[in-house]
């Protein structure tokens, strides 16, 4: 009888153990970002928006039966540390990992949770080359909930021709993969749409001092200033150039998209126009969300959202595929459109979202909402 009993608690195990990789204490999911240092206010929004996503998740009776926790790794957005994170991860026996939070992490580790089995969805790495890599190396288990760097540029260019046409027009980027890639797109969109930049010029990120840049603006003129980089350096700019009497508009991507942009920049922030999502906080499908965030004290700003979403899509592909299977769970993403606080999410065969939509967003006050253009 006793060795009839264990030979079936082998079975049972053989049968649900491989296709969940779920313990006695639950399924283990990952978070991988920066936590701490120079893009903590980045991070907070992607902890927040996880952790109410698994308490949500939980109480509504979990994944497959089983309640979900959560281990995370601090990355800081170095390439090193996050291959790191990542190794720790696995290793942890995650299933699954939101992030991470900047491509240059994201990129190094994605191999590494491929080869794990670990599924992976960043809320926030929007570098081209990241899905493009996973695909063309014919590794499927990598998504994202935010758009593309390439076509976000783009789209910013192609506006300025149009609104800025016959004026001065500058592209600057602070040398990082994001700055450069996002601020060469936007010249393109500004090329293609028939205006030629007045100024193109790099700078080093996290400079305390951007005399130089802005007194090279000063002399051409420039009437708007396209701006690839992240808010601290944005912001220490656009202070420069209003200290100097420099009165051009001032654009950006949504690495400005934090409320800390404008508490840095101070009553310079209102009027800079930043790309992004339209502004899923307004949508009713996230007002519960919405409102338990808040309700903990904190606003579900820039990424907190589409964070959120990582883990709920997650969690539908692995209860409609009845497993937790990196493999399986992909083939469900792909297989339909699923019903998220940020809306219906597709995704193509790369794991890029299959529409993209894009809006300007515009700081007042120290806020920031839809310009209504």
């Amino acid at each position: 009888m006793k060795r009839r009993h264990i030979l079936c608690m082998v079975l049972a195990l053989a049968l649900v153990g491989p296709a969940t990789r779920a313990s006695a204490d639950g399924i283990t999911i990952g978070l991988a970002g920066p936590i701490s240092g120079d893009y903590a206010e980045f991070g907070a929004q992607v902890k927040h928006g996880v952790e109410r996503a698994i308490a949500d998740i939980n109480a509504a009776g979990g994944v497959l039966g089983q309640q979900l926790r959560l281990e995370i790794g601090d990355d800081k957005c170095d390439a090193g540390r996050a291959e790191r994170v990542a190794r720790g991860l696995v290793s942890d026996d995650a299933v699954f990992v939101v992030g991470h939070f900047c491509s240059q992490a994201s990129i190094p580790a994605a191999p590494i949770y491929a080869k794990a089995g670990v599924l992976q969805i960043t809320p926030s790495s929007s570098n081209p080359e990241l899905t493009d890599k996973s695909a063309s190396a014919g590794r499927k288990t990598l998504f994202r909930t935010c758009n593309r760097d390439d076509q976000q540029g783009y789209f910013a260019g192609q506006w300025l021709a149009e609104h800025y046409k016959g004026k001065r027009v500058a592209i600057v980027h602070d040398r990082t993969p994001f700055g450069k890639l996002v601020a060469g797109m936007a010249k393109k969109g500004l090329n293609a749409g028939g205006l030629k930049e007045a100024v193109q010029q790099s700078v080093d990120a996290d400079e305390s001092d951007y005399g130089d840049l802005v007194e090279d603006l000063a002399e051409a003129q420039i009437d708007a200033l396209y701006f690839g980089g992240y808010h601290r350096d944005a912001a220490r700019i656009l202070k420069q150039m209003r200290e100097a009497g420099l009165k051009a508009a001032m654009f950006g991507a949504d690495s400005l998209q934090t409320e800390e942009f404008a508490k840095l920049a101070g009553s310079a922030s209102d009027g800079v126009m930043i790309t992004s999502n339209p502004d899923v906080r307004k949508l009713a499908s996230a007002k519960n969300a919405v409102d338990a965030i808040r309700r903990e004290g904190f606003e579900p700003e820039g990424y907190t959202l589409l964070s959120y979403a990582a883990v709920q899509v997650w969690a539908l592909a692995a209860n409609k595929a009845g497993t937790t299977d990196a493999e399986g769970v992909a083939a469900a993403l792909r297989g339909q459109a699923w019903d998220t606080v940020i809306g219906p999410l597709s995704f193509d065969a790369k794991g890029d979202l299959a529409q993209q939509t894009f809006t300007w967003l515009v700081f007042k006050n120290g806020k920031y909402d839809e310009a209504g253009l």
